[in-house]
């Protein structure tokens, strides 16, 4: 990991440093992702298609143009958290962050790391990002838990994509489609 400077530190709390990723923690990044994805409903990914070119793509594009947010652990020595979203490129479509994603190592999950990296990115959003007004997400509908912290953060169900995602047990599920607007 690269020198972290004071303006790249956005809150430490109890061993916790969330701060902007660089692209030097994408090999950090992926065995996060490697992590997660091997807890069945951990992303959308499964561990085969966590690849370093996937992983370079979405922290380059998030970098350059959107929000790439990591959680460290002193104590465990490693990136435990990541999320990132960014803009698509279409003119029409600047004011939106989409293909939003998190990543919550599995050691770490229910103690707050999701919610203040969440909480970090709608501040990064509101205090520096004015032309930003709305930040998309999709979660699938049996991850009540997600949906209902993410409505808690202020992201409102739009919508609902049929039979858009296929278990690993062959059934499929809907996606649910969520976005957050500034006021």
């Amino acid at each position: 990991m690269q020198n972290v400077r004071a303006d790249d530190i956005l809150k430490t709390m109890d061993n916790i440093l969330i701060r902007r990723s660089f692209v030097n923690d994408i090999p950090s990044i992926e065995e996060l992702y490697l992590r997660v994805a091997e807890i069945e409903g951990g992303l959308a990914r499964t561990v085969p298609e966590i690849t370093r070119e996937h992983v370079e793509h979405f922290v380059s594009k998030s970098i350059s143009d959107g929000i790439e947010l990591v959680a460290s652990s002193h104590s465990a020595g490693r990136i435990i958290g990541e999320v990132h979203c960014y803009r698509n490129g279409v003119a029409t479509f600047a004011h939106v962050l989409g293909d939003l994603t998190i990543a919550v190592d599995p050691e770490y999950q229910g103690k707050g790391i999701g919610k203040l990296l969440f909480t970090e990115l709608l501040n990064e959003v509101i205090t520096k990002c004015p032309d930003i007004l709305r930040i998309e997400l999709i979660a699938r509908e049996s991850n009540e838990r997600a949906l209902r912290f993410y409505e808690s953060l202020g992201f409102k169900r739009e919508g609902r994509l049929e039979k858009r995602i296929r278990s690993v047990k062959g059934g499929f599920e809907d996606d649910i489609f969520m976005a957050w607007l500034r006021d």
